[in-house]
């Protein structure tokens, strides 16, 4: 065996999302041969990648095919988070992608997926944030146990800067985090707009995969400023399957769909799709129509990433702290995971066959 010929072989492994082998994708590093023996590192475009067990049976087949049947190959996996920034990255400097999670009416469950997005990522060993830019209703607090913890402080380059949380592994930032969750936010538009720009220019968020957030349900000043102020990779769509939560997330893909905002639309995902009773796991009751997400996914030629089931263990959850995903039932976790590997594939695929992320200028 020899290296030129194990890149031979793993030059007919395709990466699934892609559409190139690993070879041309500069994916293989580190190749070791010693006698039968072979080992190499396989270079994720993300940690929480969901195709590292196909890619390294493909690898295993083709080598031993190839080039050596009684061949005993060995893959690893590293990973090299992609992103297509365009800008000066003095905001958010070491974050590679901002996920805006976003909804065109409130009530449904945007929070709930925006919490498990960030653990499942976390889960699958990627570094990142939540922050709940969800001004005059913050539910993180609430969902992650964190209710009146508050941030600490921290000088970095001679100004000081708020220090995110952290819980069950990511970082987490809130308006309900400085603001005393017994009085009401009562603030104008300028003010709303101008908390959200603190959150992205004066919280240390360090290193980041992935930063998601949480965005207020609507269209208005608070999204714009979020994507005036940082470039946004993408963003995901929640709705619910009924016509009156369909027509508002209609409303949302608009926004994003415009010409002078123009953020791509990583997929709409489908909450509350159907009620299942804990006694009976293998039922689908559909309390709120069937299929709404998926056929509105359709319509706009979105990729659909997913149903979450409407299921008692994710509200209790959220209600006691303990989100979905770091909780004990695996119907809810899998749900989670599928939707989260599907999102992390489209975020794959958009930053390599889209333009740049950029700020958008909006007058």
């Amino acid at each position: 065996m020899t290296t030129e010929a194990i890149l031979k072989a793993l030059s007919n492994v395709q990466e699934p999302d892609l559409g190139k082998d690993l070879v041309t994708l500069n994916m293989v590093k580190d190749i070791v041969i010693n006698g039968d023996a072979v080992s190499f590192t396989i270079v994720l475009t993300t940690p929480a990648c969901p195709m590292k067990d196909l890619m390294s049976r493909a690898s295993e087949n083709a080598i031993k095919l190839l080039v050596n049947k009684n061949a005993k190959v060995t893959v690893n996996f590293t990973a090299n988070t992609t992103s297509t920034r365009k800008d000066d990255q003095k905001v958010l400097g070491g974050v590679k992608n901002i996920i805006a999670v976003v909804s065109g009416k409130g009530g449904v469950g945007k929070s709930t997926i925006s919490a498990n997005l960030a653990l499942a990522l976390a889960e699958g060993g990627a570094s990142v944030g939540l922050m709940d830019a969800d001004i005059y209703g913050p539910s993180v607090p609430i969902m992650f146990g964190v209710r009146g913890a508050r941030p600490m402080m921290k000088e970095v380059n001679g100004k000081g800067m708020i220090v995110p949380l952290d819980k069950f592994g990511i970082k987490l930032m809130s308006i309900g985090l400085l603001v005393d969750e017994k009085n009401a936010v009562v603030w104008r538009g300028p003010m709303a707009s101008s908390a959200i720009r603190q959150f992205v220019t004066e919280v240390d968020w360090g290193e980041l995969d992935y930063l998601v957030i949480d965005m207020p349900p609507g269209t208005g000043d608070i999204h714009l400023t979020l994507m005036q102020t940082v470039p946004v990779t993408g963003a995901v769509i929640v709705t619910t399957p009924q016509n009156v939560a369909l027509a508002d997330a209609k409303k949302g893909i608009a926004m994003f769909s415009q010409a002078q905002i123009n953020v791509p639309i990583i997929g709409l995902i489908e909450n509350m799709a159907y009620f299942t009773p804990a006694e009976l796991p293998n039922n689908k009751y559909y309390l709120f129509g069937k299929e709404g997400g998926r056929k509105l996914a359709e319509e706009y030629d979105l990729s659909f990433l997913g149903q979450i089931p409407l299921v008692q263990t994710i509200r209790e959850g959220g209600d006691d702290g303990v989100p979905a995903m770091v909780g004990n039932d695996e119907l809810t976790k899998e749900a989670f995971r599928n939707f989260t590997a599907q999102t992390v594939r489209n975020i794959a695929m958009r930053n390599a066959n889209l333009p740049q992320t950029s700020l958008i200028e909006v007058v």
